[in-house]
């Protein structure tokens, strides 16, 4: 998503990745504050059911990755650029859950620390990519699956899928809430045209990250993939007979 501060530029040539002060109202604001606040409530009870002693450690290791990925930014088009926002990737890896956990402290720490997102928009932020992000990436990650053949390597175009999807999501998302209580004088059809069409490109990098992150694990430790465990569970179980020299 874009630097909404300059939406007000007449080729709206930066994206809201981080939604700061001042662009959404204070009701608003405070509504997206009491969703976030019960989304992770309601995230921290669905992790216990998700994580065990294997997994836990790579929730910390998605966590680090999404900050970092957050950080380094890919050109979209003229005068645009985009990051990362990781929420399908997270969801698909330790569960959307924990995901929503991970991407609450991803953002709290991006606000607070570095300034990368506003203090009064935290809730908006961890609404859009910690929920919006994660649970529309999920849910397309689960239906894709359910159409693709019952193997661990369904999970990579799955995930593709989900995070394609997620970005343009969040940012219509953002256009709502902007419809409602944006503070920024900008045409509304202006901004769903920028937020969605530009947010589309962004799902396109999106999705090539996630699939490429994805793989790599799938590769090697499929049983780490959350996204991957009915996958495996549904595989029948073959015994090979050691054949006498």
């Amino acid at each position: 998503m874009t630097n909404v501060s300059q939406l007000a530029r007449p080729h709206l040539r930066s994206l809201l990745m981080h939604v700061p002060d001042g662009i959404l109202d204070a009701p608003t604001s405070v509504g997206t504050a009491v969703v976030a606040t019960i989304g992770v409530g309601l995230a921290l009870r669905g992790a216990r059911r998700e994580l065990d002693d294997r997994t836990a450690p790579l929730a910390g290791l998605v966590a680090l990755f999404v900050f970092a990925s957050q950080m380094l930014k890919f050109p979209v088009a003229a005068g645009t650029s985009g990051h990362l926002l990781g929420g399908a990737l997270a969801a698909v890896l330790i569960g959307p859950w924990t995901a929503t956990l991970a991407l609450a402290v991803v953002l709290l720490v991006q606000s607070l620390a570095f300034a990368d997102g506003g203090v009064t928009a935290l809730g908006t932020n961890v609404t859009l990519l910690g929920i919006v992000g994660v649970w529309v990436g999920w849910l397309v990650f689960v239906g894709v699956r359910a159409l693709l053949p019952k193997r661990p390597a369904s999970v990579v175009p799955a995930a593709a899928a989900g995070a394609l999807v997620s970005v343009p999501a969040a940012a219509l998302v953002f256009t709502a809430l902007f419809a409602i209580g944006g503070q920024v004088p900008v045409p509304l059809d202006r901004l769903a045209a920028a937020m969605v069409g530009v947010h589309t490109l962004i799902g396109v990098g999106e999705a090539v990250i996630t699939a490429l992150a994805v793989s790599s694990i799938v590769a090697v430790r499929p049983d780490l993939v959350h996204g991957a465990r009915r996958t495996l569970a549904q595989r029948p179980l073959t015994i090979r007979e050691k054949v006498p020299a």
